[in-house]
């Protein structure tokens, strides 16, 4: 049973769990014993409903018929839900400004359970990355935009918000809980948070919880390469984002979003 008392359709779930088994791992299509062993519906039923979502578009399969990924409507249903994300249309013109302003890249993401999941992305001119993050998921306390969220959280619901064993993204990620929950004080105390080469090597990101909604679900992040970053760029960096984040916390559409 659901919370609302509705028993779940287990067509409709396990067509869920599979899209979101191959979601998660978008540079490597699956075998069906691979999504079988991962979701595990009886293959009988699996291949059906591979076939059944292949020929709707929500999977693909490759020419050998033997693996699967996800399929262009995945696409077009995520393009949808961002054009209608009032909280992205308001914030985007802030994280355009930042970027022009600071010339280095910077995201918004949102929590979404365990994770952050990126919505937009503005790429530096200083260096450039092939990899398009909107879409992407990353374990919230492996990262600023994470952090910044997780400690806005009432203590009641952090839990909820992280893994039952910390993820390690790189040999400087946070793992031990007492000392995520240092950490978390610390960006209390602050009013942001530090990603020091906790998610990608190089880099040290800084992210600042978006106050439109009670608790924040959206942060703002700047991930700037170690290599020049001084103590002078990162007040400026700190400073100019947390002067934007007062502004759409300010200027945030009445209706569409709730302001604290």
């Amino acid at each position: 049973m659901t919370d609302s008392g509705v028993r779940p359709v287990k067509s409709a779930l396990h067509a869920i769990e599979v899209l979101e088994f191959l979601a998660a791992r978008p540079d490597e299509p699956a075998r069906m014993r691979e999504i079988a062993d991962a979701t595990s519906i009886p293959r009988s039923s699996l291949y059906a409903l591979l076939r059944t979502l292949t020929e709707r578009g929500w999977v693909r399969r490759d020419p050998s018929g033997t693996m699967y990924s996800v399929g262009l409507r995945v696409l077009m249903t995520g393009i949808s839900y961002l054009d209608s994300d009032a909280t992205l249309r308001a914030v985007k013109p802030w994280l355009e400004r930042l970027n022009e302003t600071l010339d280095e890249t910077v995201h918004l993401a949102r929590l979404d359970g365990r994770d952050i999941v990126y919505l937009a992305t503005k790429e530096s001119t200083q260096y450039l990355r092939v990899i398009n993050r909107v879409g992407r998921r990353l374990p919230a306390s492996t990262t600023s935009l994470g952090k910044a969220l997780l400690a806005a959280q009432p203590p009641g619901q952090i839990e909820s918000h992280l893994y039952q064993t910390l993820p390690r993204l790189t040999e400087f990620t946070i793992t031990d809980r007492s000392a995520l929950d240092a950490d978390l004080d610390e960006v209390r105390r602050r009013g942001y948070a530090i990603d020091l080469q906790e998610n990608t090597l190089g880099l040290k990101c800084f992210g600042f919880a978006i106050p439109i909604q009670s608790p924040p679900t959206d942060a703002i992040s700047c991930s700037v390469p170690l290599a020049r970053l001084s103590p002078d760029r990162e007040k400026t960096i700190v400073e100019t984002i947390s002067d934007a984040v007062r502004d759409i916390a300010r200027n945030a559409p009445s209706g569409s979003l709730t302001a604290y």
